[in-house]
């Protein structure tokens, strides 16, 4: 009987993904893929924020103040955050690309090449969104 219960060669385990330790490159490619989805999604908001913008001087009038005062019950400081979150998106994403075709271009595929580039990729694409969401907080 306790052969029975033995699994059998061939037969499918469960896997605990969370035991798996990523890669800093495969963290990059992650949150590639994880920017690229988020500016999918808020691609109505930033047409909405551009059409407001560039309309007249009432309605940029009226985009400036949804910094400030919101929009509808929607407070100033969650539209800043949005924002935040889609200046991240795009730097990252676009700092990403750029490492993508950097790559293959190059045929540059090393491990330690992955490494350091996904570092370059991540520090740069956070330090320029704590430089621009500074800017946009009105730190400087």
């Amino acid at each position: 009987m306790a052969e029975m219960r033995r699994q059998r060669p061939g037969t499918m385990r469960l896997i605990d993904a969370t035991q798996y330790r990523l890669p800093l490159a495969a963290w990059v490619s992650i949150l590639h893929r994880v920017s690229g989805a988020m500016m999918f999604v808020l691609l109505p908001f930033v047409i909405w924020l551009f059409d407001v913008s560039v309309t007249s001087e009432i309605s940029y009038e009226r985009f400036t103040t949804a910094f400030g005062a919101g929009i509808g019950f929607v407070p100033g400081t969650l539209v800043k955050l949005v924002v935040l979150g889609l200046i991240w998106a795009y730097l990252h994403h676009f700092i990403a690309g750029v490492r993508h075709l950097w790559m293959d271009m190059t045929h540059s595929v090393s491990a330690a090449q992955g490494r350091s580039s996904a570092v370059v990729t991540l520090g740069l694409s956070l330090l320029l969104t704590v430089a621009l969401g500074a800017k946009l907080f009105g730190l400087y």
